[in-house]
């Protein structure tokens, strides 16, 4: 349960660092539900996500999201903290493939029975296809793999509608071995 915690959380906040023609200079603000598939346990999340484009195909990229879990018998708080870089290479104008390695770490404070914290290392490759001027459609495929947690791997695919070259809004899912995940957000883009 712990590992299925850890990695959901994760790509609950996990931000899609891809965006428009494609800006890749954003910060990124979530809403989101994790459902625990064997156990009837479920949890709401927010987070804010970032990332900052260094030269012509690399970027870096970071977030920070909390989570409530629980039910009538368990209640837990899980703080979640990723950094890393990632690489873009565009295929045309419309279709960038995204790479990404990154440093993560969660802690989970569980009522009545204290707190733990794992790292470990993330690494992640998607698409970001831009299927009209104003639609995005991103997806792709993570690993992460803690110390003490385990490892997973996770599937996403998600949505964004550009409203102005500065803002897009958008919805995703991302799906593990035992949970999955759903989420709202909004997109901020600067420097382009």
């Amino acid at each position: 349960m712990m590992r299925s915690i850890l990695v959901m959380v994760l790509f609950a906040f996990s931000a899609s660092v891809y965006a428009d023609g494609f800006n890749y200079n954003s910060v990124t603000l979530s809403y989101g539900q994790m459902q625990f598939d064997d156990l009837d346990v479920d949890g709401d999340s927010i987070g804010i996500s970032g990332s900052f484009e260094v030269g012509e195909k690399f970027f870096l990229a970071a977030g920070y999201g909390k989570s409530d879990i629980g039910d009538n018998f368990i209640s837990a708080d899980i703080d979640s903290w990723s950094a890393g870089v990632g690489y873009h290479m565009p295929m045309s104008d419309r279709f960038d493939l995204v790479t990404s390695l990154s440093y993560e770490y969660v802690d989970i404070s569980v009522d009545g029975f204290g707190s733990e914290s794992d790292n470990g290392i993330g690494i992640g490759a998607g698409v970001r296809f831009a299927a009209t001027e104003k639609f995005e459609i991103d997806g792709g495929v993570s690993y992460v793999d803690y110390s003490d947690g385990g490892d997973d791997t996770s599937f996403g695919l998600g949505f964004l509608y550009n409203f102005t070259d500065s803002f897009s809004a958008g919805a995703s899912g991302n799906w593990g071995d035992d949970t999955s995940a759903y989420g709202i957000g909004g997109r901020f883009y600067f420097g382009n």
